[in-house]
């Protein structure tokens, strides 16, 4: 199946997704703000720069795009029909490079949550997200993720399986 668009509409289009103060990351700074969490963004010292980062709890959390990071399962990924080896390619190096984030956080003592896109998108999700997210900084849980579905301990950041 052929894109809809040209190459170069495409590439604008493309070009203009935004990688810091995204819709959703603003979300859910302001839930985390009115919950009386301070913090500060785009740690550049920390790996993979963590979008927020609680520095007095040693928590990162990283507010991800659902087709951009592979969230599975999530109605917002799918791997587009043209050019999939492309595609498959280049999310899976975003895969790897968080699990690489993940990893060395983990390794210097931090805690880290995935805040996925859906569950910024869809208003049940929203309704309940800042209580989820307290719930899980108040928690002993090392790596998580809170997507539309109910909070999980380790995040789904692969393409096997697909």
């Amino acid at each position: 199946m052929a894109d809809t668009v040209s190459p170069a509409v495409r590439s604008r289009m493309m070009s203009g997704i935004k990688g810091k103060n995204s819709q959703p990351e603003i979300l859910v700074r302001k839930l985390l703000f009115s919950a009386g969490y301070r913090f500060r963004l785009h740690r550049r010292d920390l790996p993979g720069s963590p979008d927020i980062v609680l520095p007095s709890r040693k928590i990162a959390i990283f507010v991800h795009g659902c087709f951009w990071h592979s969230h599975k399962g999530c109605k917002y990924f799918k791997i587009p029909s043209t050019r999939q080896d492309f595609w498959i390619k280049k999310l899976q190096s975003n895969v790897d490079r968080d699990q690489r984030a993940v990893d060395r956080l983990s390794a210097m003592g931090w805690r880290v949550l995935f805040v996925w896109e859906c569950a910024t998108r869809d208003p049940e999700a929203i309704k309940s997200l800042r209580e989820r997210i307290i719930e899980w900084i108040d928690s002993d849980i090392e790596i998580g993720e809170i997507g539309s579905a109910p909070l999980r301990s380790q995040p789904s950041i692969s393409l096997e399986s697909r």
